[in-house]
């Protein structure tokens, strides 16, 4: 587990994973260094819509985005809106994931999109999940996750292209596991 950098990979939680967080999650790791990771759950969806989100922080929405979900990104910062979004443009607060994606912190993201700037895919989440040095290390060596490498192409579908109830077996698949079936030999060991 030395060096394992899993920036741009998903983490599936495994069948076991009873913490409320994350059970049945799959998280997109944004950053992983020797200082610790952070990632956004990406299959959470809350009660709460892009429309309300926006009236909120007092700014217009076009009626094209205003039933787009907004997700549970992660348990830290809870208060905090955070944008998962193609492509990578210059904004205040962005972390640069890869060469087209980014996670912008900044409020900057959400006028553009008010104005019509909208990015061309992004995902709204409120909180992200997050790991101190050497803990997600700990976490993979306990068996709490699996991690799924994926295309660019798999990731862009993975990420913005499907719903959310989809995305647990979506990612499965790509190590060619059924979650349904993984769960119940899991729960057989």
């Amino acid at each position: 587990m030395e060096n394992v950098n899993l920036t741009g990979q998903f983490l599936v939680a495994m069948p076991a994973m009873t913490d409320p967080y994350f059970a049945k999650s799959v998280t997109f790791i944004c950053e992983h260094n020797a200082d610790g990771a952070m990632g956004i759950v990406i299959n959470r969806p809350i009660d709460m819509t892009l429309q309300a989100l926006f009236k909120q922080l007092n700014l217009p929405l076009s009626s094209t985005l205003t039933d787009k979900p907004v997700y549970f990104g992660g348990p830290v910062q809870l208060d905090r809106g955070f944008v998962l979004h193609q492509p990578l443009e210059d904004w205040d607060s962005t972390l640069s994931i890869d060469a087209n994606t980014g996670l912008t912190t900044s409020k900057d993201i959400l006028q553009a999109v008010a104005e019509g700037h909208i990015p061309e895919q992004f995902v709204v989440s409120l909180g992200y999940a997050g790991w101190s040095a050497g803990q997600l290390e700990q976490e993979l060596a306990q068996n709490a996750w699996l991690t799924v490498e994926a295309t660019p192409e798999q990731r862009n579908h993975l990420l913005f292209g499907l719903p959310a109830e989809e995305k647990v077996q979506a990612t499965m698949a790509l190590l060619g596991l059924d979650f349904a079936r993984f769960a119940e030999e899991a729960g057989h060991a």
